[in-house]
C-alpha cells in the first residue's frame, strides 16, 4: 500500500522493514522529538563563525542574506536525499556505506581517509580557534588578537577536552547537555537585541543592500561553502529513523519543518548583525558576536563572549566523541592501522583514536584564519558529499527494484548534484591553494589503498614495524582489541 505526504516525497509501507519479536531500539520519538533532535544536530558555533566568511566574499547586504537562504534550501534538498539513503541502506557508517554500496571499496576508503586527514581535524581547529577568538577579544577590543595567543589557547583547549574524552565518555555527554542550552540562548539574544536595536534605530542600514555586490561566481561560491558550514550536520538526519514513531512519514515532515526553521532563525541572526554592524565591521572581525554585543548590549556585552565560547567548547567535546569512533570503525575494518580500534580496557574509551586525532588537528592550526580553513574542509567534503547524493541517481538505475521506503523524486538529487558541481569546479581559481591541497591530500589515498589495503603480501619487515608500534601502543594506552579488523594493515 502507497501512501504520499508531498509532491515530492513517496512514502511506501514495509512489511520486511522490522520483524516482530525482534530486539532493537525503542521508537519513542515523534515528529516534535524529530525536529528537536535535528535542531540540535545542526545548531553550533557556525553562526559565530561564518558570517563574517559570506559577507567577505559576498560584498553586500542583500548578496549575503541571499546566500544564507541558498544554503539552506540546498541542506534541505540534500537532506532528503540522506533521508532515501538512510532507509533503503538500513546500515550504520553514513557516506562511507553509501559510497561503498554505490561506487566500491576505493571511493569509501577516499572518505574515510579524508574525513580523518581533513574534515575531522579541521573541524577541531575551528571550534578551538573559535574558543579561543572569544575568550581572548574581549581583552583587545579595539585591536586584533595576538595570533600565537589564539593557537596556543585553542591547542590546549583541544588537547584538554581530549583528555576528558580519554578519561570518561559521561563527562563528556553530560558537558554537551549543559552547553546545548548556551547555543540556542545566544542566538535568541543575538536575534531579540539585534531587533530591538533595528526598531530603535530604523532601517537605514537596509536602504541599498546590493550595493557591493560581488558578481564573481567563484567569490559566492566561496561564500556559499562558508554559509554551508554553518548548516553542518543535516547529513546525519537519517541516523534517528530507527528510533522515530512512523519514520517513513515523520522523517521528510521533520526535513521540512526544522531545515526552513534553521534557516529562518540564521537569516534572523544576520539580520541581527546586519542591523548592528556595517559590512566592513562584519569582515574586519574574527569574533562577530563580541563585536555585536559590544555595540548592542551594553554594560551586558560580556555575556556574549562568555555564551559562544560555551558554546564551542561543547561543540568540540561532541566532535571529538564522534570522530574518534569513525576512526575506530575505519580501523576495524582495515581501512586504517589496527591499533587504532584499540579501547582502554580501565576507561572503555578509544584512547590511540582520539590521541591520533588530537595531532591532526593541532597541525591544523598552522593558520588561526578560520575561514582558510572552512574553505579547505568545505570543498573536500563537498566533493564527497555530491557524491553520495550521487549514489541515489546510481542505484536507481543499477537496483531498481531495491526496497525504497522514502523516494525523493528524481529532480531532487540532480539539482543538488548540478549545484554542487558548480560549487566545486568555481573555487578553484579563486582559492587555488585551498583547493589544491584538499585534491592533493585525496589522491594521495588512491596509493596508500593499494599499498596497505590492497597489497597482501607486504615485507616481513613492514609487518613487522607495525606489530611494534602496535604492541607498544598497547602497553602505553592500556588498550585491548574492540574486536579484530580484517585489514592488511597489521
Amino acid at each position: 500500500m502507497n501512501t504520499t505526504t508531498s509532491e515530492n516525497v513517496k512514502i511506501t509501507d514495509s512489511m520486511s522493514t522490522k520483524k516482530r519479536g525482534s530486539v532493537g531500539l525503542k521508537k519513542q520519538l515523534g515528529l516534535l522529538e524529530g525536529v528537536a533532535i535535528i535542531l540540535g544536530i545542526i545548531f553550533g558555533s557556525g553562526i559565530f563563525i561564518s558570517p563574517s566568511g559570506v559577507m567577505n566574499e559576498a560584498g553586500s547586504v542583500g548578496v549575503s542574506l541571499a546566500v544564507w537562504v541558498m544554503c539552506g534550501i540546498l541542506s534541505m534538498i540534500g537532506a532528503l536525499c540522506y533521508a532515501e539513503l538512510g532507509t533503503s541502506i538500513p546500515r550504520s557508517g553514513g557516506d562511507y556505506t553509501y559510497l561503498f554500496e554505490a561506487y566500491g571499496p576505493l571511493p569509501a576508503f577516499l572518505y574515510l581517509w579524508d574525513a580523518m586527514l581533513v574534515f575531522v581535524p579541521t573541524t577541531n581547529a575551528i571550534m578551538g580557534l573559535t574558543f579561543a577568538n572569544y575568550v581572548i577579544k574581549p581583552f583587545f577590543p579595539d585591536c586584533d588578537n595576538p595570533d600565537q595567543a589564539v593557537r596556543l589557547l585553542a591547542a590546549a583547549m583541544i588537547c584538554f577536552i581530549t583528555f576528558i574524552n580519554c578519561w570518561n565518555v559521561k563527562a563528556t555527554t553530560k558537558i554537551q547537555n549543559v552547553f546545548m542550552f548556551t547555543k540556542i540562548s545566544a542566538l535568541v539574544l543575538i536575534i531579540v537585541c539585534g531587533g530591538v536595536y533595528l526598531h530603535s534605530n530604523g532601517f537605514s542600514k537596509f536602504t541599498n543592500p546590493w550595493q557591493g555586490s560581488v558578481t564573481d561566481p567563484g567569490k559566492l561560491a566561496v561564500s556559499v561553502y562558508s554559509g554551508i558550514f554553518s548548516y553542518s550536520g543535516w547529513n546525519f538526519l537519517n541516523f534517528m529513523t530507527e528510533e522515530l514513531k512512523n519514520p517513513y512519514v515523520n522523517l521528510p515532515r521533520a526535513i521540512y519543518i526544522s531545515m526552513p526553521l534553521v534557516t529562518i532563525i540564521y537569516v534572523l541572526a544576520n539580520v541581527a548583525y546586519l542591523a548592528v554592524l556595517t559590512p566592513h565591521d562584519m569582515v574586519t572581525t574574527n569574533a562577530i558576536a563580541v563585536t555585536f554585543s559590544h555595540l548592542a548590549m551594553g554594560s551586558f556585552e560580556w555575556v556574549m563572549p562568555l555564551m559562544v565560547a560555551l558554546s564551542a567548547f561543547g561543540g568540540l567535546c561532541v566532535n571529538i566523541m564522534t570522530s574518534s569512533r569513525i576512526c575506530c570503525v575505519g580501523a576495524r575494518y582495515g581501512h586504517f592501522p589496527t591499533f587504532l580500534s584499540y579501547i582502554n580496557v580501565e576507561r572503555y574509551t578509544p584512547t590511540p583514536a582520539l590521541v591520533f586525532l588530537n595531532i591532526l588537528s593541532l597541525f591544523m592550526l598552522f593558520t588561526s584564519d578560520v575561514n582558510i580553513l572552512i574553505t579547505y574542509s568545505s570543498i573536500v567534503e563537498a566533493f564527497f558529499t555530491m557524491l553520495s547524493v550521487s549514489s541515489v541517481l546510481w542505484n536507481r538505475w543499477k537496483r531498481p527494484n531495491t526496497n525504497r521506503p522514502i523516494k525523493v523524486s528524481l529532480w531532487i538529487p540532480i539539482t543538488y548534484v548540478i549545484v554542487s558541481l558548480f560549487l566545486i569546479v568555481l573555487p578553484c581559481y579563486v582559492r587555488p591553494f585551498q583547493v589544491g591541497m584538499g585534491v592533493g591530500i585525496t589522491l594521495l589515498g588512491i596509493p596508500v589503498y593499494y599499498v596497505c589495503v590492497v597489497w597482501k603480501t607486504k615485507p616481513a619487515w613492514f609487518q613487522n614495524s607495525l606489530k611494534h608500534v602496535t604492541f607498544t601502543i598497547q602497553k602505553f594506552f592500556v588498550v585491548a582489541k574492540e574486536e579484530k579488523a580484517d585489514g592488511v594493515w597489521e
